[in-house]
C-alpha cells in the first residue's frame, strides 16, 4: 500500500468524527509531531556531543569558521 493510498484512507476515516473528536484528534497529532522533533532534537545533540568528545568538531572565531568552509 502506498503512503498516499494511506492517507486517504485516512482522510476518509476522519470525515466521519465529529467536531470535537477532530479537535482532540488534531491536538493529538500536535503532541505526537512535538515529541518526535524533540526526539530527533535529543538525537542530533547525543551525536554532537559524541563528535565533539571525539575531537570531531572545527572550534574558532567566527572568522577562523568562515576561513575553514571556504577551503
Amino acid at each position: 500500500m502506498t503512503s498516499v493510498s494511506r492517507l486517504d484512507q485516512v482522510l476518509e476515516s476522519i470525515e466521519d468524527l465529529l467536531v470535537d473528536e477532530l479537535e482532540t484528534l488534531i491536538d493529538l497529532i500536535r503532541h505526537r509531531l512535538a515529541e518526535r522533533r524533540r526526539s530527533a532534537i535529543a538525537a542530533n545533540i547525543a551525536q554532537a556531543q559524541v563528535e565533539y568528545q571525539a575531537g570531531k568538531v572545527f572550534r574558532g572565531t567566527v572568522t577562523q569558521i568562515m576561513d575553514e568552509l571556504s577551503k
